[in-house]
């Protein structure tokens, strides 16, 4: 697993953060590596050594996004496949966005996000976005 280190965006955890988060909910599966990078997806898989990159896909709209990218990708590095895992219809509707939106207003998140990163949530100090009208 690999976080992205995006200077455009501001997310609510850092990078190391999200990395600690991610390590505490996959530590029940020893062979799965959590990581970071900068640039490119397919040169961190590459320098890697990995020929597989799994993307994960909630609804219809996210297809069109993720075929690109996966396409642009083949075209970057023709040896890396990208195969795409469909969200159970479970967790379908679940994005950041909504789980901090729910979080933020003291909502239960619960069950759509690891333990830990439920924790988390719990005790950072969210403010509502000036758009949340759940």
């Amino acid at each position: 697993m690999a976080v992205l280190r995006n200077e455009d965006k501001q997310p609510l955890f850092s990078v190391e953060e999200r990395i600690e988060m991610l390590q505490e909910s996959v530590q029940p599966w020893p062979n799965v590596e959590v990581g970071s990078f900068d640039g490119l997806l397919v040169d961190y898989a590459a320098a890697r050594g990995a020929n597989l990159i799994l993307r994960g896909i909630r609804a219809v709209s996210d297809y069109e996004h993720e075929l690109q990218m996966a396409l642009m990708n083949r075209r970057l590095r023709p040896e890396i496949e990208t195969a795409f895992l469909m969200a159970s219809e479970a967790y379908s509707f679940v994005s950041s966005r909504l789980v901090k939106q729910v979080a933020s207003l003291g909502g239960d998140v619960t069950g759509m996000v690891p333990p830990a990163v439920a924790e988390r949530l719990k005790r950072s100090a969210i403010r509502p976005e000036p758009s949340a009208n759940l």
